[in-house]
């Protein structure tokens, strides 16, 4: 490990520290802030961890490896909030964790890329294929909202079809997994710069970090959505998925940066893609363990919301070029978004 890698290891445990601290000795909101801030580190370190482990795998495999380990602290607050009955935050963290990725962090790197070297083109049938896969993720996440909604007989049905959905996206999932392990075109890997062992041990310590940091945060969720007069919506659609999903994608950023859009696009999206067809519809079925069942009856700004931002990334990867432009409408509909679900009731 270089003395980089020592240094984020040393700070991100010291944030778990200060959590823990916070947790048992300071108030709710202050807990919020630096659990959340614990989880964002913790995910920046499983980020750090597969890329290591992907040097090893292969480009493609890496990449299935990564979207799988990288969700794992969001995982951790989704099972803890479904625990406590939160099932509002968890509905809204994993479209915020789709939004993030395939909303904001797009547009960042559609503004970084386009202010650096100009308009980027891509020809990329692999981003093509995620950006409408997406889509169709994004439709069928939101049919149990749109039939209860609009009163349809299914309305009466609606864990039947939560079920329904989410098994139909597992198994689109496993249908389209080889596409995802040959890899995005031009992806290179360097050499791994940390051994087996060493990897493992820290992907275990941000694993138990991340069980501990998950539950401090929820445990403080509550009393600081009252506090701070914000809706259990905005705290899952902004706070969480940030903390849980974009730290680890600033390599797509990176990537625009480097005139890549082709790769930059493919990874940002693979991420929102695997949140909605194995993370999401993986939590249907997990949550029938607990008291609180997880539905895909979200509310219904909030499944217009999800299609509308599948259906804007589509029509911004399908046209073979970005520009910086486009990146401030990107970055501005999320804020807008996020706007919309601040106030609590």
């Amino acid at each position: 490990m270089t003395r980089r890698d020592l240094i984020e290891l040393a700070v991100t445990i010291a944030l778990v520290a200060v959590a823990a601290f916070a947790h048992f000795a300071l108030g709710d909101v202050t807990t919020f802030v630096v659990a959340a801030i614990a989880l964002a580190a913790l995910a920046r370190l499983v980020g750090a961890a597969t890329e290591q482990l992907g040097a090893r795998l292969g480009s493609g495999a890496a990449g299935v490896v990564q979207s799988a380990l990288g969700n794992m602290p969001e995982l951790f607050v989704a099972l803890f909030a479904l625990n406590s009955g939160l099932v509002g935050v968890v509905q809204a963290a994993l479209v915020g964790s789709i939004l993030a990725n395939s909303v904001l962090v797009l547009g960042i790197a559609f503004l970084a890329g386009g202010l650096k070297n100009g308009v980027q083109h891509f020809s990329s049938d692999r981003a093509r294929m995620i950006s409408t896969l997406t889509l169709l993720a994004g439709a069928t996440l939101a049919m149990p909202s749109l039939a209860h909604a609009f009163h349809a007989p299914a309305a009466a049905h609606s864990s039947a079809l939560s079920l329904i959905c989410a098994g139909v996206l597992l198994v689109v999932f496993i249908c389209t997994l080889p596409l995802f392990l040959k890899g995005a075109e031009g992806e290179e890997h360097e050499a791994p710069r940390w051994s087996v062992m060493t990897t493992a041990v820290v992907l275990a310590i941000a694993g138990v970090g991340a069980a501990f940091a998950s539950d401090w945060f929820v445990s403080a969720l509550t009393p600081a959505i009252h506090t701070l007069h914000m809706s259990q919506e905005f705290a899952g659609l902004v706070i969480v998925a940030i903390a849980g999903n974009a730290v680890e994608n600033v390599v797509g950023v990176q990537l625009a940066v480097r005139n890549r859009p082709d790769f930059a696009i493919s990874v940002i999206l693979n991420s929102s893609l695997q949140v909605a067809l194995a993370l999401t519809p993986l939590l249907v079925f997990v949550s029938l363990l607990f008291p609180t069942h997880l539905t895909l009856v979200f509310p219904t700004l909030l499944a217009l919301v999800l299609v509308i931002a599948a259906i804007l990334g589509a029509l911004v990867v399908n046209d073979g070029e970005s520009t910086w432009q486009e990146g401030v409408v990107l970055i501005g509909f999320y804020v807008v978004i996020a706007a919309s679900f601040w106030w609590g009731t």
